[in-house]
Parts: C-alpha cells; sequence; structure tokens
C-alpha cells in the first residue's frame, strides 16, 4: 500500500481498475435525450460501473453494430451536438463519481475546431477536459496517425484508449502500447460491436498478446452475460467492456433506469467472481 506521502501517477481511469475488475458501461449521450442519459448512467453507476464510456453521436459509426448505429441516430435525430454533448458531461460531472471517457470518431473531433475558428484537434480536446471527461476512444483513429491527438491529451490531462484487435499485428501493437493509457481496450472478437450468446476464442489469444504492459486491459464487443464477465476476467482481463447489452434495454423502453442497474450489477458481479482466485487444493 502507498503512504500518505507518495503520490500516485494512475489517471482516474486507470485507478478505476486497482480494486476489483472494472466494469466499463456504453450508452449513448442523447438516446434518447439528454435528460434520459443523466438518469440511465446514475443507475449503471448505482449498479456498479467504474467507468462510463458515453458514446457522442457521429453519423457514420463504422465500429459500431446495428443496435448502436440505431441508438446513435436515435441520439442525432434528438438533437444531440458535440457542444450539447459537453454539456451533458459538465451536468454528470456534479453527481457522479467515476470517470466518464468520450467514444467518437476522429472526423468530428477534427472538425468541432473547424467549426470554432480553430485548426486541429486540440478545441476538442481542450472542450472535452472543460466538460470532465478523463479519456478518449477513438475507433477509426490509425496508430500512426494518432500523435497529434496524444499530444493535445497529454496537454489537457485526458487519456488516450486504443482498441486493439485479433487482426492488430506485433508492429502496431507495440506501437499501441507505447502511446495507450488508462486502459486497453481488447476487442473480443472480429466485426462490430453487438451482444453475443458466447465469449469469441479469439478473446483469450489477444490476451496473451498483453502479458507485456502494464495497462489495465478490458475486453469489449459482445459482452452480454453474467458468465462472460465471469470467463473473461478469469482468462486474464482486468474488466469488460459493455455496451450492446444496455443500449438495447434503453431501446426497449420500459423500466430502463432499474434494468440498468440490475444488469450493470449482473455483470458487475460476474466480473467480480471471474477475478476471484480459486484456492489451491490442500497437499496431503
Amino acid at each position: 500500500m502507498a503512504s500518505e506521502t507518495e503520490v500516485s501517477d494512475e489517471s482516474d481511469v486507470e485507478a478505476a481498475f486497482a480494486d476489483d475488475p472494472a466494469l466499463v458501461s456504453y450508452v449513448v449521450a442523447g438516446d434518447p435525450d439528454a435528460e434520459s442519459t443523466k438518469e440511465y448512467v446514475r443507475a449503471l453507476v448505482r449498479g456498479g460501473a467504474d467507468v462510463i464510456e458515453l458514446g457522442l453521436p457521429f453519423s457514420e459509426p463504422i465500429a459500431e453494430g446495428p443496435t448502436i448505429q440505431q441508438a446513435i441516430r436515435r441520439a442525432l435525430d434528438g438533437g444531440m451536438t458535440p457542444d450539447r454533448y459537453f454539456d451533458l458531461v459538465a451536468a454528470l460531472r456534479e453527481d457522479v463519481d467515476v470517470p466518464l471517457v468520450c467514444m467518437t470518431y476522429y472526423n468530428l473531433i477534427y472538425q468541432y475546431g473547424s467549426r470554432k475558428g480553430r485548426d486541429g484537434v486540440e478545441p476538442f480536446v481542450e472542450a472535452a477536459a472543460e466538460a470532465g471527461i478523463s479519456g478518449l476512444v477513438v475507433p477509426d483513429l490509425p496508430v500512426d496517425e494518432s500523435d497529434p491527438l496524444k499530444e493535445a491529451c497529454e496537454a489537457h490531462g485526458l487519456d488516450l484508449v486504443f482498441i486493439v484487435a485479433p487482426t492488430t499485428t506485433d508492429e502496431r501493437l507495440r506501437r499501441m502500447l507505447d502511446r495507450a493509457s488508462g486502459f486497453v481496450y481488447v476487442q473480443g472478437r472480429l466485426g462490430t460491436t453487438g451482444a453475443r450468446s458466447d465469449v469469441s476464442s479469439e478473446t483469450h489469444g489477444s490476451l496473451d498478446r498483453l502479458d507485456d504492459t502494464d495497462l489495465p486491459k478490458a475486453v469489449g464487443f459482445g459482452i452480454s452475460e453474467r458468465e462472460h464477465a465471469r470467463e473473461i476476467v478469469a482468462g486474464g482481463a482486468d474488466g469488460v467492456v459493455v455496451g450492446s447489452a444496455f443500449v438495447d434495454i434503453v431501446a426497449e423502453g420500459e423500466s430502463v433506469a432499474d434494468r440498468l442497474e440490475a444488469k450493470a450489477r449482473e455483470l458487475k458481479e460476474g466480473a467480480v467472481e471471474g477475478g476471484e482466485k480459486v484456492p489451491e487444493p490442500e497437499r496431503t
């Protein structure tokens, strides 16, 4: 345990993985409206979410499956914009005490500055930091073109989280890990996001490739059940990222907050179970 005089250099995102396996919960900001999103985020936190990945809607979400694409469309139709997103984040920061991570696409980040009369990615990062965002996940950002965003994140105290796919080459993985902070987002299977009925065999191979990093490893894409979370953490992950299972509940529109809280609790409990060490049998 660190002494009182020692200062941790962990970000608040990385620190969210420190005590037990983390649940990173994703919802789309503005689906179906900003006030509902606030209620849903609070419910997820009550259920045990350690990090909220709050999606900023973009019109061409290439990494998303149908469930999240439809949620993004509902949010855009409801009028969600980057500036309204930052207002929503600032309001959430007043009553939730977990890190908020922005998941969005690079074109939107880059164009935000142009609309403000400033070039580059720094205007977006600066606004995100001022609102209370702790990190960014940008699935369409090539690692070889990530330096400007990484530099802006470092300047404003944000983590930049990279997604490692089963097809990521060893060389690209090395470059990602050199730039990554907060946690490593492990894509548990090929394809787009969406709830699945099982854990892909690709997940374990992806985790094995990350043995050399000290950053927490969280697996996403397809996780929807307690047993999925348990199996993934037991296989070496430090947490799970769950999105479509929550977005499905939002889309159904019935007892949403209560059901989100219950689903988050189920998944968090599964992750914690996966992290519990099984006692070795006594020797006779």
